[in-house]
């Protein structure tokens, strides 16, 4: 089977935000392939926002340390094979075929056991702990596609586990409050494992902390064991100075914008240091370099100067409020034009009311995935919190960001009017295909 096939075979297996609270299906399926997820040890990463961003810092750092490292993350921006890396590379088409066509038989024996069959996510998450196994790798991250104590990827136990900030998400499927959502999350920590904790709300920690306590885990709590020293804008990111859990790292610059990835490079520089064990701190130049190579595709990426157009995938309040603060500290825009596209089943009327302040006129319009809100309707919302003045609906993403870039260079070249793409991971997936974005 050629990479085209394999998609829409996998494709076919429905849709990642549909699952049930069970591993039996999971379990089953990696017990035939012989448990590849125990073949190397495990960061595994839950929680609301940041989870990509911090597995692609984790990865930085264990690759400077000549460790072999596979990452699994979801969802993707643009190739379904982004979601499996070896050596900080996407599987390429041919590999990712193979990986499917080496599993598949198992799959299907899998499925002949009656009940619900194999399902998308599942079904990536086996193919990339198989292909970890296969390579093989040192160490996997791996990040929780929802929640945790249920999501498919929990079939692994990591020796470390790190928990970024929890929000309200999903509420349809993880609970309406943040201590039955962080109850969910808080199943990724194993007997035995170190926890590496991102500030929480009380509510969230509470929740943490007792899970640590009940399977005698390791804590380590951003703002008390390890977090952020000092910080300053730099050109391109930000220059930091981190205490680790064993030592302090200065001047390490960091390619990203904004304090919440900051927050992410602590949580990955604590992860790091507890996998390695001993007491030594970790070669200061080695974070240096690690860091300075670091990037986050989709996270406040700049993808086009004059104007300046930047994209985020914040997709709930939480993490709609963090890409705010940065842009506000990293970037001085006098005016900011945004272009929004969210799905239908988020809190919509939280985030525009989050980006009113910042935004003086939004494009609002849908994106490629079907469980996009219609533009019609999210344009009746916009109008509810912008007034009408201040709103255009546009039906497609392409015009929409045509017409946003347009507005800003009819302020003029020397304005500095931005345009921010923001609302949905899949819109800035699309919107990265659009502006010919490199990297993924």
């Amino acid at each position: 089977m050629d990479f085209r096939a394999v998609e829409r075979a996998i494709l076919e297996r429905g849709v990642e935000w549909d699952f049930e609270p069970t591993l039996d299906r999971i379990a089953a399926l990696l017990d035939l392939l012989g448990s590849p997820q125990r073949a190397y040890q495990v960061i595994h990463i839950a929680g609301t926002n940041g989870k990509t961003s911090t597995a692609r810092l984790i990865e930085s750092l264990l690759r400077e340390r000549n460790l072999r490292v596979g990452r699994f993350t979801s969802p993707h921006l643009s190739s379904m094979r982004e979601r499996i890396t070896v050596d900080g590379e996407p599987l390429s088409e041919e590999r990712f075929a193979q990986v499917y066509e080496e599993i598949e038989p198992f799959v299907e024996l899998t499925d002949a056991q009656g009940g619900r069959r194999i399902q998308f996510f599942e079904l990536l998450t086996a193919m990339a702990f198989a292909a970890f196994a296969d390579t093989p790798v040192d160490v996997a991250v791996v990040e929780a596609g929802m929640g945790g104590s249920w999501d498919a990827t929990n079939v692994a136990d990591g020796t470390v586990a790190v928990v970024t900030p929890i929000s309200l998400d999903h509420t349809d499927r993880l609970g309406p409050d943040i201590p039955s959502i962080s109850q969910e999350k808080a199943g990724i920590i194993k007997p035995g494992a170190t926890a590496v904790f991102a500030q929480q709300e009380l509510a969230a920690a509470e929740v943490l902390m007792r899970r640590a306590a009940d399977v005698g885990a390791v804590v380590a709590r951003e703002g008390l064991e390890f977090g952020v020293l000092g910080r300053e804008v730099a050109i391109g990111g930000q220059l930091i100075t981190f205490r680790g859990l064993k030592g302090v790292y200065d001047d390490v610059y960091l390619p990203l914008y904004g304090a919440y990835q900051a927050s992410n490079a602590a949580c990955a520089l604590a992860a790091v240091e507890a996998l390695t064990g001993g007491d030594d701190p970790l070669d200061v130049e080695l974070v240096r370099a690690a860091f300075a190579q670091a990037s986050s595709p989709g996270r406040l990426e700049v993808v086009r100067r004059n104007p300046t157009v930047v994209l985020d995938a914040a997709h709930n309040p939480g993490g709609m409020q963090a890409t705010l603060d940065a842009m506000h500290e990293a970037f001085d825009f006098p005016k900011v034009v945004g272009v929004v596209a969210v799905m239908a089943d988020k809190d919509v009327e939280g985030l525009l009311e989050l980006l009113e302040p910042m935004v003086a006129e939004v494009v609002v319009t849908r994106n490629s995935s079907p469980r996009s809100m219609p533009a019609a309707e999210l344009g009746a919302l916009a109008e509810s919190v912008f007034g009408e003045e201040r709103v255009h609906v546009t039906e497609r993403l392409d015009d929409a960001i045509d017409q946003a870039i347009g507005i800003a260079d009819a302020d003029g070249e020397f304005a500095g009017t931005g345009v921010l793409i923001t609302g949905s991971v899949v819109t800035v997936g699309d919107a990265r295909v659009l502006l010919k974005a490199e990297g993924a």
